[in-house]
């Protein structure tokens, strides 16, 4: 018999609205039950209300989290516990690797609910990287694994985990791109290079952040006029270090957060994009534009594989000249047709109506199941 199951689905940042609704409205479709919730972590309207209109995620709830980060990480945890306590779903469906995924998670084991994580299997191997804490937290607590690729697949096997558990569906992003009828922009259309950069890592760092300075003046003086949306913690940290000015060059255009069909025609339409987001690599492999990575290694080693991504590390002195280099090679018309015509590797567009299929099956019933073990008879588990 098929089921239909209640799903509690949080979201935090913009990245997690963009993949998350087509899955909510996939799973709304198969005939599951939904509740969203909006765990609060972003909150510039650009970022956060605008965008969910724009994509018909309408939380059910939105919890408003204090600015102190101690008193932050403390209320996502806690607003999570009552989240599952209110809602009481079958299973807990989260995506990712921010802070609200851990959260979720944890809350959905000590309640005993079954938790289910959409971008499983991603791994930079970097120890420093919050966000490949946060993965692997999700990992040790799920029992459903949705990776986006095989070799997101073969990181869960090398960690231990079961094979069935893991269901290769693709990343959601492309769904996203597909419903709303993203096109590539022919290579003689494309001009420019766009620039995002958010992570703590990079920005929070004062000698790294001089180095992104350094580099996007580099682009606009070497490559082409740069287009930098600044985050609103970018934009904080560059105020705060006096760097803002240095980036008041022609050729450089520095906006706010836009809106995620602005920000999708700068990125359809630029013949280069430099970024240390995880989300902008698969959207870029999706229209077919090369890309430079700001860190020293990504989750998204598709990319780095096919030759339509390099990595430039921002903790490099010479992270500047390393970026050029690469934008020469990107920026060739080799390096242009080379991007334009590799095969998306991160999904087809399906990955909604996958996810809702695995959650309707009944023989998921046993993946989801929370049961102790008993080893009352004297077997040892090897």
């Amino acid at each position: 018999m098929i089921r239909s199951r209640h799903l509690l689905v949080p979201f935090g940042t913009r990245p997690e609205v963009v993949k998350l609704a087509p899955v909510v409205h996939a799973l709304l479709a198969a005939g599951h039950r939904v509740s969203v919730v909006d765990t609060g972590q972003h909150t510039d309207p650009a970022l956060s209300s605008q965008l969910q209109a724009t994509l018909g995620l309408v939380p059910g709830h939105r919890f408003r989290l204090p600015a102190d980060p101690a008193e932050r990480a403390g209320a996502l945890h806690a607003d999570a516990a009552r989240a599952v306590a209110r809602y009481r779903p079958d299973v807990v469906l989260a995506l990712g690797d921010t802070n609200t995924v851990p959260a979720y998670a944890l809350a959905a084991r000590a309640a005993g609910v079954p938790f289910a994580h959409l971008e499983a299997g991603l791994r930079s191997l970097n120890p420093r990287s919050v966000e490949e804490v946060n993965r692997r937290v999700a990992a040790a607590a799920a029992q459903l694994h949705f990776a986006p690729t095989k070799r997101a697949a073969a990181f869960l096997s090398a960690e231990g985990v079961d094979a069935e558990r893991v269901f290769v569906v693709g990343n959601p992003v492309i769904d996203t791109l597909v419903t709303r009828g993203v096109q590539r922009v022919p290579l003689a259309d494309r001009s420019g290079v766009l620039v995002t950069a958010h992570r703590a890592t990079n920005v929070d760092d004062p000698v790294r952040l001089a180095r992104l300075v350094a580099v996007v003046r580099a682009l606009a003086q070497d490559v082409g006029p740069v287009t930098f949306p600044v985050h609103p913690r970018t934009r904080a940290r560059l105020a705060a270090a006096g760097l803002t000015e240095a980036l008041d060059l022609p050729g450089i255009t520095l906006t706010g957060p836009v809106d995620h069909d602005a920000l999708l025609a700068s990125l359809t339409s630029a013949r280069l994009v430099v970024t240390d987001s995880g989300g902008i690599q698969e959207e870029a492999a999706y229209v077919g534009v090369p890309v430079v990575v700001l860190r020293g290694s990504t989750p998204r080693w598709e990319g780095v594989e096919a030759g339509t991504t390099t990595l430039a590390s921002l903790a490099d002195d010479r992270a500047a000249a390393a970026v050029l280099s690469a934008a020469a090679d990107h920026t060739s018309p080799a390096g242009q047709e080379r991007a334009a015509t590799v095969p998306c590797p991160y999904g087809d567009g399906t990955t909604g109506a996958q996810v809702a299929a695995v959650l309707r099956d009944p023989r998921t019933d046993a993946l989801l199941a929370l049961d102790e073990p008993d080893f009352t008879d004297g077997r040892l588990p090897w």
